[in-house]
């Protein structure tokens, strides 16, 4: 069976039209004759849409109203009933049966046309920047793969205005205090604005991944101008960056433009290997500037950049050219072909390079004065060696001579290059001529052909020498860039199976370079005339340096930071491996800078959490006992009224267990205060579990607790008003949440085999409860700070208590441990060491005191 086709109806917020749309396209079509049935809709008590119920058929058979509109659709009724077009409204509505966006599935899969609704809130990718625009995190989501299923989807569009007005005039909230807060929230009209750009580009975006699906069967080549692109070809050089910055200048009028950078790795380039310094420089400004930048392969840079142009259907292409034209340049060349196969897309040549072209300061390694020495001298003594040997060889052709000395001067160029090879092909021009060419014995050439065939001799000669030259140096400059691939490979591995930090680095660099020190150095303004100057950050090596001066190799990392070495001067080639380091330090610098904004921003949003709570807590749970000891206190101050003793003793109570709460809440909020700042200093002392269990329960009546303490349980060294908090507080907790059970409290005697922390012995105290528990995955969500079992119910606090009890628990040296109770409900576990000093007789009539700020 052939699967349905989906089509979604897309909106940017609630109110935007989209059941209304979708209930008129399925009368339309069930009046052209189409079998159309309602599987779900939502009305919201909107009359005009429920009007377009009228004459469509609902299936289950019962019209919606405010308590079924969200209901499940009903699958096995709907495939039983197979119409032709099932209309479901809220395609990321979940319900007892799963996702509604898994329901429409079935149906598809069952071979039935859908139409849903759906809003760009609710699109899973788009979750993050749903919640920076609204404040709210959407708690029902659809994944992208179920939204780019849809054959269809169609934005059905509103301005905020309009919006605005129908939230005003009652069409899409029920009651005027929703409308109300909704005009104060969501319906901002920046928000709206917001989320209707958010739906445009996510659809844009969506029609633009669909043009290949259709480019690409129908043969289409040339680009396609849906939006504004431009890609950038760069080499692997810092002053392609003007290139990138032209480009971005060109998108600032091109709204929802894109810029996309590459870089192609040719297989024909004769290139010697990339500056990673540099080209990390182009992918920092690519991001920068809101670009993507690509690093492509490829047989020839030119056809390579035109095909990934046309890819993504680009409109523009932006090459560099340098200012000096020698006869052979590689960049003319892709110039060249570029614009020759570009076709409908915009070439822009910039002409910007002051400097050589090809490798921008990159000149071909050299062999090496080891060899072009012995070289030379061999250039001047092989062609007489040789023609000593013809001589006494039997031959009478000129050719033989020739093809003799053509191989030792084959032999020299392999061993010192170039300019050997044709001082060696000079020499043996002129022996050949003398001792092989009639006259022999002198330098005249009588017969004009000898003349052609010395001229061509030299001129092979040459040109064998040039290519054994260019391969003799290529072959160095891949020797040397596997060397150098080879170190930045196990710099790579030992940075990811080790997780290296900077000083480690920095030995490494140190060691590969022999050097005797190696440093990181940052700069700093400082004074009133913003003087800059350097500093060590990271040291590795013998004797710190005090001035960056003191340096013999200096890399230039950026603007703020440098990579020094003391004791070793660097060769070019060093110099491209230590710029590669450079590269490499300056991203773990970055990372670690990342890492460190990371956290403080983590730090900061839980301050805000903390705040946001706190607030929360005053508006209620500190308002809730201010109110009712106001409203005591007020009544035993009215004259008018007179109470008896009973009365004023209620009133009295409720004056105290109002204070008594607010003491509470009060104490929790400024122990978070302190657990959080990192500012708990407990005075550890013997405390014994019958002397703080008696205090913390003081003031606890209630006849559900029951307290099983060995007499003989050993001391744990604690502070003991600490510990009084923590058993209070686990058992308020545990009396709060389990109010038709008994709460027991029990203890362990130490001994052998008894419980431990690490390798220490230590003692325990459990709270018993058999309320309704906790599920396993939510225990460490548990002792977050402001985290309730409940948090609609009224009346429960704020949710600090576990926070502080562990907080306080693991500040004495100890482990607070959640289990379930067997049978159900929740035991709590204190966990302290055991004492090691001398510990005090128990006192019966209290606590021995406490360190803990009441």
């Amino acid at each position: 069976m052939a699967r349905g086709n989906l089509r979604i109806l897309l909106g940017a917020a609630p109110g935007a039209g989209k059941t209304f749309a979708m209930l008129e396209e399925g009368r339309r079509l069930a009046g052209e004759g189409f079998d159309v049935v309602v599987g779900a809709v939502s009305l919201r008590g909107r009359a005009d849409t429920a009007e377009l119920l009228d004459g469509l058929e609902l299936c289950p058979k019962r019209r919606p109203d405010g308590a079924n509109e969200q209901a499940d659709v009903d699958v096995p009724a709907l495939i039983a009933r197979h119409p032709a077009l099932v209309l479901v409204d809220d395609y990321a509505a979940v319900g007892e049966g799963g996702g509604r966006w898994e329901q429409i599935e079935e149906l598809l899969q069952a071979g039935m046309d859908v139409i849903s609704t759906l809003d760009i809130r609710n699109v899973e990718s788009l979750s993050d920047a749903v919640r920076r625009v609204t404040g709210v995190e959407e708690a029902n989501t659809v994944p992208d793969a179920a939204v780019r299923r849809a054959d269809q989807i169609e934005l059905i569009d509103a301005s905020p205005e309009l919006l605005r007005q129908r939230l005003a005039d009652g069409k899409i909230y029920r009651t005027r205090e929703e409308a109300d807060a909704a005009l104060a929230g969501d319906f901002r009209t920046g928000t709206l604005a917001a989320l209707r750009e958010l739906a445009l580009l996510w659809l844009a975006e969506r029609v633009d991944a669909g043009l290949p699906d259709y480019r690409d069967p129908a043969r289409v080549r040339d680009g396609w101008p849906a939006r504004e692109k431009i890609v950038v070809g760069v080499d692997s050089r810092a002053q392609d960056q003007v290139l990138v910055r032209r480009a971005a200048r060109m998108l600032t009028a091109a709204a929802g433009g894109e810029l996309h950078v590459v870089h192609v790795r040719a297989s024909t380039d004769g290139r010697g290997p990339e500056s990673g310094k540099d080209l990390e420089l182009l992918r920092r400004l690519t991001a920068e500037l809101g670009g993507v930048f690509h690093s492509v392969g490829g047989q020839d840079v030119g056809p390579t950049l035109v095909d990934f142009a046309r890819s993504i259907s680009a409109t523009q292409i932006i090459i560099g050219s340098p200012t000096r034209r020698p006869l052979f340049n590689r960049r003319r060349t892709v110039a060249a072909a570029v614009m020759r196969d570009a076709g409908s897309i915009d070439v822009h040549l910039i002409i910007h390079f002051s400097g050589s072209p090809g490798r921008q300061g990159r000149t071909p390694p050299r062999l090496g004065r080891r060899r072009e020495i012995p070289a030379f001298a061999l250039a001047v003594a092989l062609p007489p060696f040789l023609q000593f040997v013809l001589d006494l060889l039997p031959h009478n052709q000129l050719s033989t001579d020739m093809l003799v000395h053509l191989t030792g001067i084959v032999g020299v160029a392999l061993l010192g290059g170039l300019w050997p090879a044709v001082a060696a092909a000079v020499v043996a021009g002129l022996i050949v001529n003398y001792y092989s060419v009639r006259p022999v014995g002198s330098l005249s050439v009588i017969d004009p052909e000898n003349v052609l065939a010395l001229l061509i001799f030299v001129l092979v000669a040459v040109a064998v020498s040039l290519v054994v030259d260019r391969s003799a140096k290529l072959s160095k400059e891949a020797h040397i860039a596997g060397a150098e691939a080879a170190v930045l490979g196990e710099l790579s591995r030992r940075a990811v199976a080790e997780g290296n930090s900077i000083p480690a680095f920095l030995d490494q660099v140190r060691e590969q370079f022999q050097a005797t020190g190696a440093g990181l150095w940052t700069r700093y303004e400082s004074g009133p005339g913003r003087t800059a100057r350097w500093e060590l950050q990271e040291f590795s090596g013998e004797r710190r340096p005090v001035d960056v001066a003191e340096a013999d190799t200096v890399e230039q990392l950026d603007g703020d930071r440098m990579l020094t070495l003391n004791g070793k001067e660097l060769s070019q080639d060093e110099r491209r491996l230590l710029a590669a380091f450079g590269a490499h330090l300056l991203a773990m610098v970055q990372r670690e800078e990342l890492s460190a904004s990371q956290r403080e921003n983590l730090r900061l949003a839980e301050g805000n959490t903390m705040r946001t709570s706190i607030l929360r807590a005053v508006s209620h749970d500190l308002r809730t006992p201010l109110a009712g000891i106001k409203l005591a206190s007020s009544s035993l101050r009215d004259k008018s009224i007179a109470f008896g003793p009973a009365e004023q003793e209620e009133l009295l109570a409720t004056i105290e267990h109002g204070a008594d709460r607010l003491d509470r809440l009060v104490s929790n909020l400024l122990d978070m205060s302190r657990i959080t700042a990192d500012a708990v200093a407990p005075l550890l002392r013997p405390v014994y579990w019958t002397d703080v269990v008696g205090e913390a329960l003081r003031g606890t009546a209630s006849g559900r607790l029951r307290v099983l303490l060995p007499d003989n349980m050993p001391p744990v060294d604690a502070d003991p008003g600490m510990l009084e908090r923590v058993i209070a507080n686990l058992v308020e907790n545990a009396l709060k949440y389990a109010p038709e059970s008994d709460v027991v409290i029990a203890g362990a005697v130490g001994g052998a085999g008894s419980a431990r922390i690490g390798d220490v012995p230590a003692s325990e105290l459990s709270i018993v409860d058999h309320g309704s528990g906790i599920p396993p995955e939510k225990v460490l969500a548990m002792f977050r700070p402001f985290q309730r079992a409940d948090d609609t119910t009224p009346g429960t606090g704020i949710g600090l208590g576990l926070a502080v009890a562990k907080g306080f628990t693991e500040a004495m040296g100890g482990v607070l441990l959640a289990e379930p109770t067997p049978g159900g409900g929740l035991t709590m576990v204190v966990r302290l060491p055991l004492s090691t000093g001398i510990a005090p007789e128990p006192d019966v009539r209290g606590r021995h005191g406490s360190s803990a700020d009441r």
